[in-house]
């Protein structure tokens, strides 16, 4: 063989040993680097968003008149999805382990995403599992029974369910829920035994209430039923009075120190890419601030507060230690 030939070989291996050096730098480098072009391009499908309560209760109500809103928003279409169960976390939980990072999947989440790992053993750690997207309202509690019960005052209903322990049926959404760990605390503050009936929405427990399958709910939503007649509220669960319902006292008025509130926000799965982050930030904000969005909030006297992603994050590892201390004082376990 000529030794230009040879030499041609040579030259030849050390170019493509060269390209082939710099082609492997570049997948590095481009592995480390977000997905730009993905990010630019989203959404570019329908996003699946996770409920965790059954259709037709006002939570649902008011996320879809949010979604409709982020969806214009966004160009595209904001799917509602119902996934309730496991006390309002099932939603959240299934998603952190089966869906992708790409913002194509978010759930709502509340106050019980916080509490349930304290309760029990969980698929999912909420300082890890999840991406705080934004922070949207809080629960504003309160204890009702039906507009016929025998009890016309919070101190009646006490007396009778000392009188007759374990008598008195309660209803809240949900083992280990905001509403849950209020009524256990304040049993244990009168002295008094209720009977626990967990349901998986606020339109179930609110329909067991009239019918009389239950004596009380301690939980938010009920507002639209007092408007029509059909509950009383004994107390309001809560730092201050309801602008709606001025007449009714809070709990601490009557010498209970409990509240209960409940964050609710959106959630994805972890590591999404932060351009996807703040769009879907800005689109929901953007949503929250419309009329309708108002309205459906008023409706079930829900409090809008505002959570940026990081304000969301840093809420989320606080709200997890808050949930741990009062789980155990009440000495409350699922396992």
């Amino acid at each position: 063989m000529k030794k230009e030939t040879v030499a041609g070989f040579q030259r030849l291996a050390c170019l493509r040993s060269i390209a082939l050096r710099v082609f492997s730098t570049v997948a590095v480098v481009m592995a480390m680097l977000p997905p730009a072009f993905a990010a630019d391009t989203y959404p570019s499908r329908p996003i699946e968003f996770w409920i965790p309560f059954p259709p037709g209760g006002p939570t649902d109500a008011s996320m879809r008149v949010l979604l409709d809103g982020a969806g214009k928003a966004l160009n595209q279409r904001v799917v509602p999805i119902n996934k309730p169960g496991v006390g309002a976390t099932l939603a959240a939980s299934v998603m952190s382990q089966t869906a992708a990072s790409d913002g194509y999947t978010l759930s709502m989440v509340a106050a019980n995403i916080f509490r349930m790992p304290h309760l029990q053993k969980t698929p999912y750690d909420p300082r890890k599992d999840f991406t705080y997207i934004i922070g949207l309202t809080n629960y504003r509690y309160g204890l009702v029974v039906r507009a016929d019960a025998r009890w016309k005052s919070l101190e009646e209903f006490l007396a009778y369910a000392k009188a007759n322990p374990g008598k008195v049926t309660y209803a809240s959404v949900g083992i280990g829920s905001s509403g849950h760990i209020a009524m256990e605390r304040l049993g244990k503050a009168a002295g008094v035994r209720f009977t626990f009936a967990p349901y998986k929405g606020g339109s179930e427990e609110m329909m067991a209430l009239l019918a009389g399958n239950v004596d009380a709910v301690l939980d938010p939503g009920w507002g639209q039923y007092a408007v029509a007649g059909k509950v009383r509220a004994l107390a309001i669960v809560g730092e201050s009075r309801f602008p709606r319902f001025k007449e009714v006292p809070t709990l601490k008025e009557r010498g209970y120190d409990i509240t209960a509130s409940s964050q609710v926000g959106i959630v994805g799965p972890k590591g999404m890419d932060p351009v996807v982050v703040k769009r879907l930030h800005d689109a929901f904000r953007r949503a929250t601030q419309a009329p309708a969005y108002a309205k459906s909030l008023e409706a079930i006297d829900l409090e809008d507060v505002y959570l940026s992603s990081e304000q969301y994050a840093k809420f989320a590892a606080e709200q997890y230690e808050r949930e741990k201390s009062s789980v155990r004082e009440l000495g409350i376990k699922l396992d």
